[in-house]
């Protein structure tokens, strides 16, 4: 069975990772905007994290066992396809981690 990329991408769980980094990275761009109009530098690193940082961890790892089902289930059947999907939520992943890693948070 040869599925085209696109076709790909509309599985259920190829797009639900995509979706929970683009939200775990549209948490952190929502932070920052509140953080600067209440008149703060910047997104702070707090000694108790708040639900904003619970929130992030929890639509990272919940990524995990969709990934494994995406990949159990479609790398056998379209290799090439399911690798490029991959990189796509790899890459939206890494998206929501690079805030984290440069602001130190």
């Amino acid at each position: 069975m040869n599925q085209s990329f696109g076709a790909m991408v509309r599985k259920p769980s190829a797009y639900l990772p995509l979706a929970m980094s683009i939200t775990a990275l549209a948490l952190l761009g929502g932070a920052y905007i509140v953080a600067l109009a209440t008149g703060h530098a910047g997104l702070q690193r707090e000694p108790d994290e708040g639900t904003i940082a619970h929130l992030w961890q929890l639509l990272m790892a919940g990524q995990l066992p969709v990934l494994l089902f995406f990949g159990v289930k479609w790398l056998p059947r379209a290799p090439k396809q399911t690798l490029y999907v991959f990189a796509v939520q790899v890459g939206a992943a890494i998206a929501a981690m690079a805030p984290v890693y440069f602001l130190h948070l």
